[in-house]
């Protein structure tokens, strides 16, 4: 019998000694630390698809120190649960809406209020402005977590079985938003009833008629199917959506200055992609659900814009009026 074996195993134990004798740990030198990144959309959307690429560029940029798990689908929770998770350092890195991070910090809620930008080049304003980086700020030192991008989701239309043309069609309309109160506002403007469902349940919601209707971008409604159990997509444009890419503090903490710069330029990188590709998925998707058979729906907005406007700095506002103003302010 060859003693080839035995000789390599001896190898191997004298290799693996003279390691340690050199104060060289095996394990330190190849094993990274394992992230979890959540978020609730799926895995056929850009956000899911940049996330992934973002995990990829953190482990090579950081030397494999960061190996990063992306949970999609709400696989590891709810919205709510999710932010919950970054405080408890269960989830390390998550997309959120502004309205769910605004449930921590009123301030940064108001990127997620109805009619709040004139359009994508007031929001591209804002989320490259010194108002952001400081209510970021005002976030972070309130719950320790870091905002590291902004991400846009789109201009959110409300979906139906009956057309929508005036605020007056939407009274008394059942419609599901998300649970949180920046996504109540519009409805409760024009006399709605706001329902919230998990992001996971809206399809059956709507497809068994426990709500009349939902809201969401036009690339959310083609990702979740919901066409096929609307028959009008109503072009209100109520929100010009965004979701921010948000790191939890217990990681953050954990972080040297320099893997901070890294995971601030990815996770920066990844949103700017993201952005184009809603901004694209935006132009190309009213002929594609036409092509489908759903109607879209041409609406004057103006009218929906005026019934909302009054809530912008009543009781429901978690901002100043300071904070208000300057947002108003960037770019006129």
């Amino acid at each position: 019998m060859s003693d080839k074996p035995q000789r390599q195993f001896t190898l191997s134990r004298v290799m693996t000694a003279m390691l340690i004798a050199g104060g060289v740990s095996l394990a330190g030198a190849v094993q990274a630390e394992e992230l979890n990144f959540a978020h609730v959309y799926e895995t056929s959307e850009p956000y899911h698809e940049w996330a992934l690429w973002a995990a990829e560029q953190i482990e090579e940029r950081t030397d494999g120190r960061y190996s990063i798990t992306v949970h999609p689908a709400s696989s590891l929770g709810k919205e709510a649960d999710i932010n919950e998770g970054l405080q408890l350092g269960t989830v390390d890195l998550i997309y959120t809406g502004n309205q769910f991070a605004g449930r921590f910090y009123g301030p940064i809620g108001i990127a997620g209020a109805p009619y709040m930008f004139r359009d994508f080049d007031h929001w591209q304003a804002y989320a490259d402005s010194d108002l952001f980086d400081e209510i970021s700020q005002g976030y972070q030192d309130e719950t320790g977590n870091v905002p590291l991008a902004m991400n846009y989701y789109g201009r959110r239309h409300v979906t139906s079985n009956e057309p929508i043309d005036t605020p007056e069609d939407m009274e008394d309309l059942k419609i599901r938003t998300p649970n949180a109160p920046m996504y109540m506002m519009f409805p409760e403007a024009v006399g709605a009833n706001p329902t919230p469902i998990a992001f996971a349940e809206v399809y059956l919601a709507l497809q068994q008629g426990v709500v009349d209707a939902q809201e969401n971008p036009l690339p959310t409604i083609k990702a979740k199917a919901f066409h096929e159990v609307q028959d009008y997509i109503n072009l209100t444009g109520h929100i010009t959506d965004s979701l921010i890419t948000i790191a939890g503090g217990p990681l953050w903490n954990r972080l040297s200055e320099e893997d901070r710069e890294i995971f601030r330029e990815v996770y920066a990188e990844a949103g700017e992609r993201i952005t184009q590709d809603i901004l694209q998925a935006e132009e190309e998707l009213v002929s594609w659900f036409e092509e489908q058979g759903t109607t879209v729906n041409e609406v004057d907005t103006e009218p929906f814009r005026e019934a909302t406007l009054p809530a912008h700095n009543s009781d429901a506002a978690t901002w100043d009026q300071e904070t208000y103003d300057r947002l108003q302010a960037i770019g006129q």
